[in-house]
Protein backbone atom coordinates (compact mmCIF):
# COMPACT_ATOMS: atom_id res chain seq x y z
CA UNK A 1 0.00 0.00 0.00
CA UNK A 2 1.37 3.54 -0.65
CA UNK A 3 0.32 6.67 1.11
CA UNK A 4 0.48 10.09 0.02
CA UNK A 5 2.01 12.93 2.42
CA UNK A 6 1.89 16.47 1.78
CA UNK A 7 2.39 19.74 3.33
CA UNK A 8 -0.13 21.86 3.71
CA UNK A 9 0.59 25.66 2.99
CA UNK A 10 2.77 26.15 -0.13
CA UNK A 11 1.55 23.41 -1.71
CA UNK A 12 -2.42 23.39 -0.74
CA UNK A 13 -3.52 26.28 0.32
CA UNK A 14 -1.46 30.06 0.25
CA UNK A 15 0.97 30.40 3.25
CA UNK A 16 -1.28 31.80 6.21
CA UNK A 17 1.43 34.18 7.86
CA UNK A 18 2.28 36.00 4.33
CA UNK A 19 -1.34 36.21 3.92
CA UNK A 20 -2.05 37.80 7.13
CA UNK A 21 1.25 40.24 6.79
CA UNK A 22 -0.13 41.74 3.81
CA UNK A 23 -3.76 42.12 5.36
CA UNK A 24 -1.70 44.04 8.81
CA UNK A 25 0.70 45.90 6.62
CA UNK A 26 3.66 43.97 9.16
CA UNK A 27 6.73 42.63 6.90
CA UNK A 28 8.09 40.78 9.49
CA UNK A 29 5.23 38.52 9.70
CA UNK A 30 5.86 37.35 6.23
CA UNK A 31 8.84 35.06 6.86
CA UNK A 32 7.81 31.38 6.87
CA UNK A 33 9.90 27.77 7.09
CA UNK A 34 11.01 29.07 3.74
CA UNK A 35 13.04 31.86 5.06
CA UNK A 36 13.57 30.04 8.49
CA UNK A 37 14.99 26.54 9.58
CA UNK A 38 14.44 26.97 12.85
CA UNK A 39 11.03 26.78 13.49
CA UNK A 40 10.71 27.41 17.53
CA UNK A 41 12.72 30.98 16.73
CA UNK A 42 10.58 31.19 13.62
CA UNK A 43 7.29 30.89 16.26
CA UNK A 44 8.78 32.84 19.31
CA UNK A 45 9.21 35.84 16.71
CA UNK A 46 5.75 35.49 15.49
CA UNK A 47 4.39 35.57 19.13
CA UNK A 48 6.55 38.60 19.78
CA UNK A 49 5.22 40.52 16.99
CA UNK A 50 1.34 39.30 17.52
CA UNK A 51 1.87 40.64 21.50
CA UNK A 52 3.50 43.72 20.13
CA UNK A 53 0.94 44.53 18.02
CA UNK A 54 -1.98 43.27 20.18
CA UNK A 55 -2.89 40.78 17.57
CA UNK A 56 -5.21 37.51 18.37
CA UNK A 57 -6.71 34.28 17.07
CA UNK A 58 -9.49 35.54 16.08
CA UNK A 59 -7.79 38.81 13.82
CA UNK A 60 -6.15 36.23 12.21
CA UNK A 61 -9.12 33.79 11.95
CA UNK A 62 -10.93 36.97 9.66
CA UNK A 63 -7.93 36.71 7.53
CA UNK A 64 -8.18 32.56 7.13
CA UNK A 65 -11.61 33.31 6.37
CA UNK A 66 -11.32 35.03 3.45
CA UNK A 67 -8.95 32.71 2.14
CA UNK A 68 -9.46 29.73 -0.02
CA UNK A 69 -7.22 26.70 -0.88
CA UNK A 70 -4.90 27.08 -4.19
CA UNK A 71 -6.39 27.20 -7.86
CA UNK A 72 -6.41 23.40 -8.72
CA UNK A 73 -5.27 22.29 -5.31
CA UNK A 74 -8.77 20.59 -4.52
CA UNK A 75 -8.82 19.13 -8.07
CA UNK A 76 -5.56 17.75 -7.70
CA UNK A 77 -5.97 16.37 -3.88
CA UNK A 78 -9.13 14.82 -5.13
CA UNK A 79 -6.72 13.06 -8.17
CA UNK A 80 -4.58 11.87 -5.42
CA UNK A 81 -7.08 10.56 -3.11
CA UNK A 82 -8.36 7.96 -6.28
CA UNK A 83 -4.82 6.28 -6.30
CA UNK A 84 -3.41 6.58 -2.34
CA UNK A 85 -4.25 7.17 0.72
CA UNK A 86 -3.61 10.60 2.10
CA UNK A 87 -2.61 12.70 4.74
CA UNK A 88 -1.91 16.09 5.32
CA UNK A 89 1.19 16.52 7.22
CA UNK A 90 1.55 20.42 8.23
CA UNK A 91 3.54 22.77 10.53
CA UNK A 92 0.01 24.85 10.59
CA UNK A 93 -2.38 24.77 13.49
CA UNK A 94 -5.54 23.40 13.76
CA UNK A 95 -6.94 26.55 15.22
CA UNK A 96 -5.81 27.88 11.64
CA UNK A 97 -6.75 24.81 9.08
CA UNK A 98 -10.32 23.88 10.02
CA UNK A 99 -12.27 26.25 7.93
CA UNK A 100 -9.45 25.55 5.01
CA UNK A 101 -9.90 21.98 5.45
CA UNK A 102 -13.46 21.92 4.64
CA UNK A 103 -13.42 23.55 0.75
CA UNK A 104 -10.63 20.43 0.58
CA UNK A 105 -13.32 18.07 1.66
CA UNK A 106 -11.71 16.94 5.21
CA UNK A 107 -8.63 14.96 4.51
CA UNK A 108 -6.64 13.53 7.15
CA UNK A 109 -4.25 16.71 8.79
CA UNK A 110 -1.96 15.99 11.57
CA UNK A 111 -0.68 19.59 12.59
CA UNK A 112 -0.25 21.43 16.04
CA UNK A 113 -2.47 23.37 18.31
CA UNK A 114 -2.25 27.00 19.66
CA UNK A 115 -2.49 28.40 23.11
CA UNK A 116 -4.79 31.00 23.69
CA UNK A 117 -6.24 32.88 26.34
CA UNK A 118 -9.56 33.98 27.56
CA UNK A 119 -9.28 36.82 25.74
CA UNK A 120 -8.06 35.37 22.37
CA UNK A 121 -4.19 36.27 22.23
CA UNK A 122 -2.06 33.62 21.23
CA UNK A 123 0.00 32.89 24.19
CA UNK A 124 2.27 29.93 23.13
CA UNK A 125 2.24 26.68 20.94
CA UNK A 126 2.19 23.11 21.64
CA UNK A 127 4.05 20.77 19.38
CA UNK A 128 2.02 17.34 18.19
CA UNK A 129 5.51 15.58 18.54
CA UNK A 130 9.23 16.79 17.57
CA UNK A 131 10.00 16.68 14.06
CA UNK A 132 6.06 15.38 13.15
CA UNK A 133 6.55 14.83 9.49
CA UNK A 134 9.38 12.92 9.71
CA UNK A 135 8.62 10.55 12.64
CA UNK A 136 5.11 10.39 11.17
CA UNK A 137 6.75 9.00 8.02
CA UNK A 138 8.80 7.04 9.97
CA UNK A 139 5.75 5.33 11.99
CA UNK A 140 4.01 4.86 8.69
CA UNK A 141 6.60 2.53 7.15
CA UNK A 142 6.86 1.30 10.24
CA UNK A 143 3.33 -0.48 9.42
CA UNK A 144 4.23 -1.44 5.77
CA UNK A 145 3.37 1.60 3.81
CA UNK A 146 5.32 3.36 1.18
CA UNK A 147 5.23 6.83 1.48
CA UNK A 148 5.73 9.12 -0.89
CA UNK A 149 6.03 13.32 0.39
CA UNK A 150 5.80 16.55 -1.12
CA UNK A 151 6.17 19.73 0.30
CA UNK A 152 7.80 23.35 -0.48
CA UNK A 153 10.16 24.40 2.26
CA UNK A 154 13.18 23.61 5.02
CA UNK A 155 10.46 22.08 7.64
CA UNK A 156 9.43 19.52 4.63
CA UNK A 157 12.90 18.42 3.77
CA UNK A 158 13.53 15.78 6.62
CA UNK A 159 9.98 14.19 5.31
CA UNK A 160 11.01 14.44 2.21
CA UNK A 161 14.10 12.37 3.00
CA UNK A 162 12.79 10.46 5.44
CA UNK A 163 9.88 9.12 3.10
CA UNK A 164 10.82 6.44 -0.04
CA UNK A 165 10.46 8.94 -2.60
CA UNK A 166 10.41 13.08 -1.86
CA UNK A 167 8.97 15.78 -4.41
CA UNK A 168 9.41 19.47 -3.97
CA UNK A 169 6.55 21.66 -5.11
CA UNK A 170 6.83 25.16 -6.07
CA UNK A 171 9.89 25.76 -4.13
CA UNK A 172 12.06 28.57 -3.21
CA UNK A 173 15.58 28.82 -4.67
CA UNK A 174 17.26 28.18 -1.56
CA UNK A 175 15.88 24.85 -1.01
CA UNK A 176 16.18 23.59 -4.58
CA UNK A 177 20.06 25.02 -4.09
CA UNK A 178 20.44 23.19 -0.67
CA UNK A 179 18.84 19.56 -1.49
CA UNK A 180 19.29 19.20 -5.34
CA UNK A 181 18.36 15.32 -4.87
CA UNK A 182 14.88 16.22 -4.88
CA UNK A 183 12.51 16.65 -8.09
CA UNK A 184 10.88 19.71 -8.61
CA UNK A 185 7.93 19.97 -9.72
CA UNK A 186 6.08 23.89 -10.43
CA UNK A 187 2.33 22.98 -11.20
CA UNK A 188 -0.08 20.15 -9.94
CA UNK A 189 0.45 18.51 -13.23
CA UNK A 190 3.94 18.11 -12.57
CA UNK A 191 3.39 17.02 -9.21
CA UNK A 192 0.73 14.24 -10.15
CA UNK A 193 3.43 13.13 -12.91
CA UNK A 194 6.11 12.88 -10.43
CA UNK A 195 3.49 10.97 -7.62
CA UNK A 196 3.33 8.59 -10.39
CA UNK A 197 6.70 8.26 -11.67
CA UNK A 198 8.16 7.48 -7.75
CA UNK A 199 4.69 4.85 -7.32
CA UNK A 200 6.45 3.03 -10.09
CA UNK A 201 9.89 3.36 -8.74
CA UNK A 202 9.23 2.22 -4.96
Amino acid sequence: MQLACLDLEGVLIPEIWIEFSKRTNIPELSRTTRDEPDYDRLMKGRLAILEQHRLGLPDIQKVIAEMGPLPGAREFLDWLRERFQVIILSDTFYEFAMPLMRQLGYPTLMCHKLEVDASGFVRDYTLRMPEQKRESVKAFKSINFKVIAAGDSYNDTAMLAEAHAGILFRPPQNVIDEFPQFPVTRSYDELAAAFETASRAI
